[in-house]
């Protein structure tokens, strides 16, 4: 006999298929060994009352969480903002932020919107020239603000002209009606 290795019919060598078979067994005893420990920690729980549990760990998605579990951020904003009726005002507000995105640069920077109340957007503009412009766009402005907050949320857009009052200092004309600008 030698010491090198035999070969089997397959080309594998004998060393191979024994030390296959020694890690398949070490596996085996492992497992039983993890079983055996598993079964010794739930009989341990039981005898201090505390029972693994029964129901699966993940809800489908249909379920309602309980109300003592943890919730993702989001969902408990929303709930918060649904339970206080906070969910229209947020919405504006969020809109009247992103004003320069919704409406475009050119005419946020002229216009800016004040309130909202009863479906109505007051938008304030800096010359009558853009309150004009503003007057002229109103209806593609209450649908893109609807496309934001939902239909029929902004109902009319009314429109605010630059501050309206005496110019103070320089030439006055007699009997001038108020300010040179024409707004109105």
């Amino acid at each position: 006999m030698s010491d090198e290795p035999s070969q089997a019919p397959n080309g594998a060598s004998e060393v191979s298929a024994v030390s296959t078979a020694g890690a398949m067994n070490t596996a085996a005893k492992g497992a039983a060994l993890a079983r055996e420990k598993l079964a010794q920690a739930k009989s341990d729980a039981a005898r201090r009352g505390q029972l693994p549990r029964t129901e699966p760990r993940r809800r489908s998605p249909g379920q309602r969480r309980d109300a003592g579990d943890p919730q993702p951020f989001g969902q408990a904003i929303r709930d918060l903002l649904a339970a206080r009726g906070w969910e229209r005002p947020v919405a504006v507000g969020g809109v009247f932020g992103r004003w320069r995105e919704i409406v475009g640069p050119d005419l946020a920077a002229h216009t800016r919107p004040e309130s909202f109340e009863d479906g109505e957007v007051l938008v304030a503009a800096d010359s009558t020239a853009w309150a004009t412009q503003v007057r002229l766009l109103a209806a593609t402005l209450v649908r893109r603000l609807n496309e934001e907050l939902g239909d029929a949320t902004v109902k009319r857009v009314k429109v605010r002209g630059p501050g309206a009052g005496p110019r103070q200092g320089g030439l006055r004309v007699r009997g001038g009606q108020g300010p040179g600008d024409t707004y109105g």
